[in-house]
């Protein structure tokens, strides 16, 4: 099989990245730039974002998962904590998330530490889920191998006949991401892109320009 891509072209004519017109805290500009996706964007899942571990071994497994919420304290986001990617941040807590926005021309990449937040916050948030999904994290071992897609549909029939009141399982919440690095990406005319870094000091954010 193969399959020559190389005619996939796109010209990047969208927005710029300029020093002098930007916040000196990358948290305020991943939040410009999440209130223009809201207005400006056209993309299906807004808080999409890829999340990148590795195992105990350094083999990296990427996987999209949604972000359900961003202030200066950091990123979080919601798992089972004995799936894959749980075993990986217990081994490893250094990941990457990142961001694809085309309808925007932008990306988003930030690296840092993850860490479990309260059961008291990943309880709130798990009662405020609709009950199919409130079910679905409860019947799902994930990442375990099952026999069928039949044996998952039975086991959902059978919980949801006997189970009315659903409490959050302990093996499933919240995690949030604190970033030490984050990276606008701005997509340019001529592949000369903008990339603008930000690297946290002990008392501030030092901004670099990268080289497309």
């Amino acid at each position: 099989m193969s399959k020559d891509l190389s005619n996939y072209r796109n010209k990047y004519l969208k927005g710029e990245l300029i020093e002098k017109n930007l916040p000196t805290d990358p948290f305020d500009l991943f939040d410009n730039w999440f209130e223009d996706l809201e207005k400006f964007g056209n993309e299906r899942e807004n808080n999409a974002m890829s999340l990148s571990t590795v195992n105990d071994k350094n083999v990296p497994t990427t996987r999209v998962v949604l972000l359900k919420q961003f202030s200066k304290n950091g990123f979080v986001f919601y798992s089972n904590y004995d799936s894959r990617k749980g075993k990986h941040i217990d081994n490893n807590p250094n990941v990457c998330i990142s961001f694809y926005w085309p309808s925007m021309e932008r990306q988003v990449i930030i690296n840092g530490k993850v860490s479990k937040i309260s059961a008291i916050e990943s309880d709130k948030y798990f009662n405020s889920r609709p009950k199919s999904s409130q079910l679905g994290a409860i019947i799902s071992n994930q990442s375990e191998i099952i026999p069928s897609r039949k044996f998952l549909e039975e086991k959902l029939s059978k919980f949801n006949i006997s189970n009315n009141n659903l409490n959050r399982p302990s093996n499933w919440g919240g995690y949030i991401l604190k970033p030490e690095l984050f990276e606008f990406w701005q997509g340019r005319d001529s592949r000369l892109h903008d990339r603008i870094i930000f690297s946290k000091s002990k008392t501030n954010w030092d901004q670099k320009r990268l080289s497309p």
